[in-house]
C-alpha cells in the first residue's frame, strides 16, 4: 500500500485532505507542528482527527517560529484582529514562509519513510490571502523538493505534492467531507484559543460562511 504524508493542523482543510488520502487507499502518516502558536487547541484537534482516521503514525514536530514572531499567531505582542472576509491585503495572521517550512519538513519525512505523496489542504479561493496557499507556490515547492532529495534527483521516484482543494471553496470541501465521514466536530479553525471558537476572526468567519453555503450544521460549535 502506498504511503502519504499529510500535513494536519487539526483544521477543516487539512482534516478533509487526510480523509481524502485515506479514501484513495494511502497509508496515512500525519504531520503536525507545534510552531509556537498561541494556543494548543488546534494540536489537540489534530491528535483527535488523526486518531479518528486511524493513521499509521502521527508526528508532532517542534518548530518554534515564535522565536522571531512576525505574525499575530506566534507573537503575543500582536493582537489577533477580528476578521474581514472582504479584506484585500495580507492579514497579520500570515506566518512568514510557514507552508514552505512545513512542506520542507514533510519532504524529509516522506523521503525517510519512502513516501512519494504529500497532501496539503491549501486553497486560493476561500482563504485569507496567504501567498503560500497558491498553486504557483505548490508547483515551485514540488520542483525544489525533487531537485533536493535523493528520491527525486537520483532514484527517479519523484515526490508529488497533492493540493486537491487549491481551486475549491470551503463549502466544496465540506460537501466532500460529509461524503468521506470527516468528523467535523473534532476540528478546530479559530485563531484564538478558548473553550469555544470566537466566531470573529478570519478563520471563524470563513468557516461559518462555508458551512452556511454548504447547508451543513457546524457541530464543532456545539461542543
Amino acid at each position: 500500500m502506498k504511503k502519504a504524508v499529510v500535513l494536519l493542523s487539526g483544521g477543516l482543510d487539512s482534516s478533509v485532505a487526510l480523509y481524502l488520502a485515506k479514501s484513495q487507499g494511502f497509508k496515512l502518516y500525519a504531520l503536525s507542528f507545534d510552531y509556537g502558536q498561541q494556543h494548543e487547541r488546534e494540536l489537540q484537534a489534530a491528535r483527535a482527527v488523526a486518531q479518528s482516521a486511524r493513521v499509521e503514525e502521527h508526528q508532532v514536530v517542534n518548530m518554534k517560529l515564535d522565536l522571531w514572531g512576525g505574525s499575530s499567531l506566534t507573537d503575543k505582542s500582536i493582537e489577533i484582529k477580528d476578521g474581514d472576509v472582504n479584506r484585500k491585503d495580507i492579514p497579520d495572521t500570515y506566518v512568514p514562509a510557514r507552508n514552505m517550512v512545513f512542506l520542507s519538513v514533510a519532504a524529509s519525512y516522506a523521503e525517510a519513510i519512502g513516501a512519494q505523496d504529500i497532501f496539503i489542504g491549501v486553497s486560493q479561493v476561500d482563504y485569507s490571502g496567504y501567498v503560500d496557499c497558491r498553486e504557483e507556490f505548490i508547483e515551485a515547492m514540488e520542483k525544489a523538493i525533487n531537485k533536493g532529495t535523493v528520491m527525486g534527483a537520483e532514484k527517479n521516484q519523484p515526490i508529488r505534492i497533492h493540493a486537491p482543494f487549491v481551486y475549491k471553496t470551503k463549502a466544496d470541501e465540506i460537501r466532500l467531507g460529509r461524503q468521506l465521514n470527516v468528523p467535523f466536530e473534532l476540528t478546530w479553525s479559530c485563531y484564538r484559543g478558548g473553550e469555544k471558537p470566537c466566531g470573529k476572526c478570519d478563520s471563524c468567519l470563513l468557516r461559518a460562511k462555508a458551512f452556511a453555503e454548504a447547508g451543513v450544521e457546524d457541530k464543532a460549535l456545539n461542543q
